[in-house]
C-alpha cells in the first residue's frame, strides 16, 4: 500500500473515531427545581455593597441532572422543621417532593453534589436514600468532626451528624481539589469561597456546557455587575470564580445562579416550579 493511501486511511479512521467519541460523550438534561421561596430577603445579604433598603423574594432551588444512566442532584435543599419555623418559607415542599414534579422519585437519585455545607443546600441530603454524596474533602474536614461534631458555626450540628452518619455507611465521596471530573460529563471547581471550600459544577448538555454556580453567585446581578457575593470568605477569589464561570460556560446564559427567581422566567418551561436549562 502506498504511503499516501496509508495516510489517507489513517486520517479517515481518526475522523471516524472522533465522531464516535463525540456521539458517546455523556450529556445531561439540566433542570432547576424550586421547592420554596423566602420572601423579602435583604439584597445586601446577596450582593456586596447593595442598597440596604432593597429586598426581594428569593428562590430556594435544587438542580437535577439526568442522563448517562444517572439521576444527579446539585444540592439537596432543607427540610428539618427548625429551619422551616425560623425562615417561614412560602410554598414550601420537601425537596424530595419537589423533584417529583420533574418525574423523579427520591429513591431514584443516584448522586448528590453538595456545593457547600450551609443548611439550605445540604440539610436534605438524607432524604435521598440511595444517593452517593460528593463534597470537597477540605469542606468536609473543616466542618465535620470524626464523631459527627460541628467544627465551624457555618454547619448546623444536626447536619454535621448527618454527614458523619452517611460517611460511616460509605456514602460520602470526598473530592480532593479543583477541576475534577467526578462523573462522566460533570466536573466540579473550587475557588468561589462562599464557605471554606465551596464548589460549583459544569455539566455537559446537548446545548453546551452549563455552570451550576449555586451560592458562588447568588443572582444574575452578581454576574452582570461584576459584584462579589456578600457572604464570602474572600471577595477577590469569588470574583475570580465568577470570571472563570464565564469561560467555562458555552454562553453566559448557561451560568445558573443559586437563588435568583429569574431562572424560572428565563427558562419558563416546563413550569410548575421546574425550569429546563437549555
Amino acid at each position: 500500500m502506498s504511503p499516501l493511501r496509508t495516510c489517507a486511511l489513517f486520517a479517515l479512521s481518526l475522523t471516524a473515531a472522533t465522531a464516535v467519541s463525540a456521539q458517546q460523550a455523556p450529556t445531561y438534561d439540566v433542570y432547576a427545581v424550586r421547592y420554596a421561596t423566602i420572601a423579602g430577603f435583604p439584597v445586601r445579604g446577596l450582593i456586596a455593597g447593595a442598597d440596604t433598603s432593597r429586598r426581594m423574594d428569593i428562590a430556594m432551588t435544587v438542580w437535577l441532572l439526568r442522563g448517562n444512566g444517572r439521576t444527579v442532584l446539585v444540592d439537596a435543599g432543607f427540610y428539618r422543621d427548625k429551619f422551616v419555623q425560623r425562615w417561614k418559607p412560602v410554598d414550601f415542599v420537601s425537596p424530595a417532593v419537589a423533584v417529583t414534579r420533574a418525574g423523579v422519585k427520591a429513591e431514584d437519585v443516584t448522586d448528590i453534589i453538595i456545593s457547600h455545607i450551609h443548611w439550605d443546600h445540604a440539610d436534605g441530603a438524607d432524604l435521598f436514600p440511595n444517593a452517593r454524596i460528593w463534597i470537597q474533602k477540605e469542606e468536609y474536614e473543616h466542618h465535620v468532626g470524626a464523631m459527627g461534631g460541628a467544627l465551624d458555626r457555618a454547619i448546623d450540628p444536626d447536619d454535621a451528624k448527618m454527614f458523619a452518619d452517611l460517611a460511616k455507611r460509605g456514602r460520602v465521596n470526598q473530592i480532593d481539589g479543583d477541576s475534577v471530573q467526578i462523573i462522566p460529563g460533570i466536573t466540579v471547581f473550587t475557588g468561589g469561597k462562599h464557605t471554606f471550600a465551596s464548589q460549583y459544577a459544569t455539566v455537559a448538555t446537548k446545548g453546551g456546557t452549563v455552570v451550576i454556580a449555586s451560592d458562588n453567585a447568588y443572582l444574575y446581578e452578581n454576574l452582570d455587575t461584576h459584584r462579589p457575593i456578600a457572604q464570602t470568605l474572600d471577595s477577590l477569589s469569588n470574583l475570580a470564580a465568577q470570571e472563570r464561570m464565564t469561560r467555562l460556560a458555552s454562553m453566559p446564559r448557561l451560568i445558573i445562579p443559586g437563588h435568583d427567581p429569574a431562572v424560572f422566567t428565563r427558562f419558563a418551561k416546563p413550569g410548575n416550579g421546574v425550569a429546563h436549562i437549555e
